[in-house]
């Protein structure tokens, strides 16, 4: 069975930056898109960022200009580097990856920046 787990949330000042990595792992499965989206209390889940299995990455316009994706697809490996972190990023964050046939969620990590 496939296993996503996330790391690298916390708590952070505004202007402050977290790394956030989710590695899978598990059945040997080709993956294709992997991706970062969000839920805060109270709103829906939201896309983040995500990158094909070639490197090309989309933005939410949030937060285009200062998060980063990137992804090891031989350690089947995604990050999102978080810069210049405002209150409003403050959310869970879950990672997402995509199979031909079926998508996996990993189990989200909480980031809170404070003002």
């Amino acid at each position: 069975q496939v296993q996503l787990v996330e790391s690298g949330g916390g708590l952070v000042q505004a202007g402050g930056s977290l790394r956030l990595s989710c590695a899978a792992s598990g059945s040997n499965f080709s993956i294709k898109n992997m991706g970062w989206y969000r839920q805060a209390p109270g709103k829906q889940r939201e896309l983040v960022a995500d990158m094909t299995s070639s490197g090309v990455p989309k933005y939410a316009d949030s937060v285009r200009g200062r998060f980063t994706i990137s992804r090891d697809n031989a350690k089947n490996t995604v990050y999102l580097q978080m810069n210049s972190l405002k209150p409003e990023d403050t959310a869970v964050y879950y990672c997402r990856v995509m199979s031909p046939r079926i998508s996996f969620w990993g189990q989200g990590t909480q980031v809170t920046v404070s003002s």
